[in-house]
């Protein structure tokens, strides 16, 4: 696997690649600002741009507009050191992968290992701050079971790992995201996350 890192303070960009090439993730190229992501981004045609929201120039919300306008299947994974809940929609109604925060150290490699392999990643911080107000904002058409399942697939959990938590089999499980997903008319697993941080965040209506 091959990466590009953006952030604008360069310390952070020396400590992770120090982290990341410690566990042979290739790192192509680095940036500090917005701009340079999209530049470098175009060039290498990276597997994966882990990148900073707050920067110059083009801040990561936008970079991340500017590169998947380039190429729709690029895996971003976006790092911050704040908390601001309507990022998390904006950056999947955008098509960005994850959302973790920089003090995670231990879960940034992990969380670049999970994207690299198709899985969308937020930080457990954040996931638990959405769990604390999440239902009551929401007002969509499901069960409480299937709203239990669909928070858990917006946090990137597979089938088996979901059926675990809630102690149901893989297969009832299976049966509630293809119901989920004829109720509200999505194709597949990716697109209920995004319809959930939507309808939370109501963001990418626009569009």
């Amino acid at each position: 696997m091959n990466i590009i890192i953006v952030d604008d303070d360069p310390l952070v960009v020396e400590s992770l690649k120090i982290i990341i090439n410690a566990n042979g993730i290739d790192i192509l190229d680095v940036g500090y600002d917005g701009l340079q992501a999209v530049e470098l981004y175009t060039k290498h045609k990276p597997d994966l741009i882990l990148m900073d929201i707050r920067m110059e120039k083009l801040n990561g919300i936008e970079a991340a507009k500017e590169i998947l306008k380039v190429d729709n299947n690029a895996k971003i994974l976006l790092i911050t050191t704040f908390q601001d809940d309507e990022y998390i929609g904006v950056a999947l109604s955008l098509g960005c992968k994850g959302y973790i925060l920089k003090q995670n150290i231990k879960g940034i490699v992990p969380a670049i290992n999970a994207v690299h392999s198709g899985n969308l990643v937020f930080d457990s911080k954040i996931v638990s701050n959405i769990k604390k107000y999440a239902k009551k904002d929401i007002d969509i058409n499901l069960s409480d079971r299937e709203f239990d399942i669909l928070l858990l697939v917006a946090e990137g959990l597979n089938n088996k790992e979901i059926a675990e938590k809630l102690y149901l089999s893989e297969g009832t499980v299976r049966n509630y995201v293809s119901n989920m997903l004829e109720k509200l008319s999505l194709r597949d697993r990716t697109q209920l996350a995004i319809y959930y941080y939507k309808m939370k965040f109501g963001v990418g209506e626009e569009e």
